[in-house]
């Protein structure tokens, strides 16, 4: 759902955003005196200063450091209190350390944290999902990029097919066959893949979203064994598919031999069951991780019974513990019952009709908000989940929404919210309501927002 912003148009003056950003630095910096500390100090252990590279995206001059969060905020090691819309990029979707999950996690680990056996928590969550979203039989890794992995080993082996098919400037965590993009019509590796083992247009196709007539081309080679798809695509803005798209999608699957993966680790936000059960569609293969165990290290592959029965046969119990599917720790007991206690008490339809009107709001502010200072940009929300883009219209797909990207613009906008006390996900402008976001939180961002728009084309 994209909202559409009228009135005149008017560009950014460069000059000014210059000028604005350099006055949030300094604001930024004096603000956090013992993050800016800790930074310094991690330069001596942490590649980078940081635990994860991509940490050093966040604006501003290093990253904040936090102290605590709980519900929809955080606090730093400064004592700001922050709005948080990021929510760990989805994987604190739950609000931080719910109370049924944080209460699981604390007596399952007095009872035993990894076995390599299962307990009846591993059951409770296979029935639930099965029920959820509508696949019956399940497996568990530590992350959605181990599930996609392993689903796509799966369909590798029952198919007989070399290659999957992505979207362009898709993402699906570290998958190495879906770093790929095309430049001028020519698919390898995107830009910023580190150390591909191959190029990828070795192992993968890709075309660009809402393009049926490509995706045939694209499986009549008939060495595609599955297509690993978002089923509205998240990083790069929200791209919502054509109405019907996924209808003919699976239909051209089934027709050429190719099997349908859903990546929901994002687009979960779109109700319980996600966007699957949303709109009635039936992949062979389901993945979702980050918040489905409130945020400690889970994912989950779910899978038809026709998949299951394929590969069942073809897994020998000699040989069913080097198949390059599974690991020491997924499966453990600590995340089950975390994963138990989200699913059974925190993602619960009631938690998503808070969620879902919130989204609303704060997409309804936003759009005010831009109309009001005749930019030329656009709103789009799924479910809970919304974004902003610098450019008028919705885009169609992967590259189109690349096309409305601009570096110094964003990092402007989340600096600006950072200094007055609002996190946005620092890869894009994606804000995500949790169970403990409350309309007083939706209305500062918009108020904030209001103001930077306002400073940016005064």
């Amino acid at each position: 759902m994209s909202t559409p912003v009228p009135g005149r148009q008017k560009s950014i003056d460069r000059v000014r955003l210059h000028s604005l950003m350099s006055r949030e630095e300094q604001k930024f910096v004096a603000d956090h005196p013992k993050s800016a500390t800790l930074y310094e100090r991690a330069q001596r252990s942490l590649l980078g200063g940081v635990p994860m590279n991509w940490m050093k995206k966040w604006a501003g001059k290093f990253p904040v450091f936090v102290a605590e969060a709980h519900g929809a905020h955080f606090t730093d090691v400064d004592g700001r209190d922050y709005v948080d819309f990021c929510l760990g990029d989805t994987g604190a979707m739950t609000g931080h350390s719910p109370a049924a999950a944080a209460e699981a996690i604390a007596r399952q680990a007095q009872k035993g944290i990894t076995l390599m056996l299962p307990t009846e928590d591993a059951l409770w969550v296979g029935e639930e999902l099965a029920r959820r979203f509508g696949l019956p039989y399940w497996q568990f890794t530590l992350t959605a990029t181990d599930a996609n992995r392993f689903s796509i080993r799966i369909a590798r082996e029952i198919t007989g097919r070399p290659k999957i098919l992505v979207y362009n400037y898709c993402y699906h965590g570290t998958v190495d066959e879906s770093f790929i993009s095309l430049r001028d019509g020519v698919a390898g590796p995107r830009r910023g893949n580190i150390g591909p083992p191959v190029n990828p247009a070795q192992t993968t196709r890709v075309v660009e979203f809402n393009d049926l007539d490509a995706l045939d081309a694209a499986l009549a080679h008939h060495d595609v064994a599955c297509i690993l798809a978002e089923p509205v695509m998240t990083n790069v803005g929200i791209v919502h598919p054509d109405p019907g798209y996924w209808h003919s999608a699976a239909d051209l699957a089934r027709r050429h031999g190719t099997l349908l993966l859903f990546d929901e680790t994002h687009t979960i936000c779109s109700g319980p069951g996600g966007y699957t059960r949303e709109h009635a569609l039936k992949p062979d293969l389901f993945v979702i991780g980050k918040p489905i165990a409130s945020g400690l290290p889970a994912g989950t592959y779910g899978c038809s019974a026709e998949v299951a029965e394929q590969i069942t046969r073809r897994i020998q119990l000699e040989d069913c513990d080097t198949g390059g599917i599974g690991g020491t720790l997924a499966g453990n007991a600590l995340s089950l019952a975390a994963m138990r206690a989200t699913l059974e008490h925190v993602l619960t339809p009631a938690a998503f009709a808070h969620m879902i009107p919130l989204a609303k709001r704060f997409t309804d502010g936003v759009a005010t908000a831009i109309s009001a200072a005749g930019l030329p940009w656009h709103v789009t929300r799924l479910g809970c989940r919304a974004e902003y883009l610098f450019h008028p219209h919705a885009p169609r797909n992967g590259v189109e929404a690349a096309a409305a990207a601009d570096f110094e613009l964003e990092r402007f906008m989340h600096l600006y919210a950072l200094n007055r006390g609002i996190l946005l996900t620092p890869f894009h402008n994606m804000a995500l309501m949790s169970p403990a976001t409350t309309t007083a939180d939706i209305d500062r961002h918009t108020e904030v927002f209001l103001a930077a728009v306002r400073e940016l084309v005064a």
